[in-house]
């Protein structure tokens, strides 16, 4: 009888301590692994960006995304780094910063 009694309570106190762990495990905030990181960066297609879109992107405001737009209607898509500092009012250090956001 002590031993079922002994038995039962080591139970409780298992069950319990498991449920401090489960809610304590449940506040803690999770780790994302590596590909939710990278699909969170996705990056956005310049050439199929609206000018919204590309407003965001770091360094550029409605006026130079309007002008990452026109040159697009005007010559095609953009197909490189190098080709976006052809755009009016964007260089070669401000390419290289968009350039880590947007694919070609």
């Amino acid at each position: 009888m002590k031993i079922a009694l002994v038995a039962a309570v080591m139970a409780s106190l298992a069950c319990a301590v498991n449920l401090t762990v489960a809610q304590e495990l449940a506040k803690a905030p999770l780790s994302v692994p590596a590909a939710a990181k990278v699909a969170d960066k996705a990056k956005l297609n310049i050439n199929q960006a609206s000018v919204e879109q590309l407003d965001a992107l770091p360094g550029i405001g409605e006026k130079k995304a309007q002008a990452i737009k026109d040159y697009i209607s005007a010559n095609g898509p953009i197909k490189d780094q190098k080709q976006l500092t052809e755009v009016k009012g964007i260089g070669e250090k401000m390419a290289a910063q968009i350039a880590e956001h947007v694919s070609f």
